[in-house]
């Protein structure tokens, strides 16, 4: 059996089970806040515990590292969307120790592209329409300092509304500890 075949099989008993009704709520997040986060598998059910979080308190937003690398990109469309249509008034930025994007290396990751298969031509296509690879698929050295970048960039974002505080935390996969980097409600005095 297929991964997708036991994904089907199982949302079948789901819905007929009617197991939804659990999670049950509206579009609107009940804690009036947005969550950016990493895509880490660690944090899936960790990171809404560790905030005292359930299903329906928060919008949550993923990405490799949690980084805002584009000012009118898809992380801060979603941001926004969140805060102007979806009546969320505070942002969470976490990232999370030990991030695989701290140790991305885009040599390597370019060399893995090859390995499975992706032709040099399709490469020079890419960079010679204006993306630099390596810059795209750089990572970071420190978690705070990530944190710390994509806050600046969500509170200086011309579109932002200025009293939205934007809060960045750093969360230990292995123990849900919070750390504050930065604290947003210092910024929207």
């Amino acid at each position: 059996m297929t991964l997708l075949s036991e994904v089907l099989e199982y949302n079948r008993k789901f819905t007929e089970e009617k197991l939804y009704k659990n999670f049950s709520t509206t579009k609107f997040p009940d804690k009036k806040i947005v969550i950016f986060t990493c895509m880490d598998t660690r944090l899936i059910e960790l990171l809404h515990k560790a905030m005292n979080m359930k299903n329906g308190d928060a919008k949550v937003v993923k990405n490799a590292g949690a980084i805002v690398t584009h000012p009118f990109g898809s992380i801060m469309r979603s941001l926004l969307i969140a805060v102007y249509e979806l009546q969320a008034d505070e942002v969470c930025v976490i990232g999370h120790h030990d991030c695989g994007m701290s140790a991305l290396d885009s040599k390597q990751m370019i060399h893995d592209m090859k390995e499975r298969g992706i032709t040099q031509e399709t490469l020079d296509i890419v960079t010679h329409s204006g993306i630099d690879l390596d810059q795209w698929l750089q990572g970071f050295d420190s978690v705070e300092e990530s944190v710390t970048h994509s806050v600046d960039m969500i509170r200086n974002h011309p579109l932002m509304v200025k009293d939205v505080p934007i809060h960045g935390l750093v969360i230990d996969p292995e123990t849900g500890k919070l750390d504050l980097v930065v604290d947003g409600y210092e910024h929207t005095k």
